[in-house]
């Protein structure tokens, strides 16, 4: 019953807007459920109301969540509802890290091992977090580590692309290999069209890659569509559905979504 709950209380954020309001006793709700919380979180954030993300994820943030500083500087390094600002994203994304997100160790790991705007390569430190990332299970990380400094694959050339400040490029290497079957390009893109990363931010387009991919097997792009379904953001609001993709990310090892059906 945990389940059904748990998309209930997402649901709120669409039928009533609760989270618009910094209503205190909703915080207080958030942070006793930081798992529900952060998936409110994701639903604003797939609505493009960035700043009620933002205050769901500094809440849980302080309250020491992974999750919800990997967002955060997701947030700042896209500058999505706020001034873009790298050295803050990074703070965040370390501070994730070392509170457990798998995502905020491959993304600071993937930045450090490239390079990026405003960030120098550096191999140790990107290894670092590479192999904390590798070490819970993230594949991708695994690929850089493997492939050493010249990692290969589309996957890889896109995120060359980003760390010379080429995202539209990026899109479009994503954009050729997701059409080819690549199934991480296509959540990839997914999240571009998602958050207008060098492409027209377009909802419909990404739960179509979101779908697509799911479809094909990947974890990620399951929970995605779990939140859409749980919450009507993006696609019709349908709990039977939301439930069965985020039976189906956990069990795909999908951390977020693991940590939602154990609450």
């Amino acid at each position: 019953m945990k389940i059904f709950r748990t998309l209930f209380i997402a649901a709120l954020v669409v039928s009533g807007g609760v989270l618009a309001s910094g209503d205190d006793a909703d915080l207080d709700e958030i942070l006793r459920n930081p798992t529900i919380g952060n998936y409110k979180g994701y639903a604003e954030f797939k609505m493009a109301r960035y700043d009620s993300a933002r205050r769901i994820w500094e809440a849980l943030d302080r309250a020491g969540f992974g999750e919800a500083a990997f967002n955060l500087g997701v947030l700042y390094e896209d500058g999505l509802g706020v001034d873009a600002n790298i050295e803050r994203a990074l703070s965040y994304y370390r501070r994730g890290a070392e509170n457990g997100s798998v995502k905020a160790q491959f993304r600071i790991g993937k930045l450090f091992w490239l390079g990026a705007p405003g960030i120098l390569p550096d191999h140790e430190e990107g290894r670092r977090y590479l192999a904390m990332a590798a070490a819970n299970g993230d594949s991708d990380a695994a690929a850089y580590l493997a492939d050493g400094p010249e990692p290969r694959g589309p996957l890889a050339e896109a995120d060359r692309a980003l760390a010379t400040g080429e995202p539209k490029r990026a899109a479009e290497i994503l954009a050729a290999a997701a059409l080819d079957g690549n199934v991480r390009a296509q959540t990839r893109l997914a999240w571009c069209y998602e958050a207008g990363r060098g492409v027209d931010r377009d909802l419909s387009m990404a739960v179509q890659w979101f779908e697509r991919a799911a479809q094909a097997g990947d974890p990620e792009a399951m929970y995605a569509l779990s939140v859409m379904h749980a919450t009507g953001a993006g696609r019709e609001k349908d709990d039977e559905l939301a439930r069965q993709w985020l039976e189906r990310s956990a069990a795909g090892g999908f951390a977020p979504a693991v940590a939602e059906l154990i609450r």
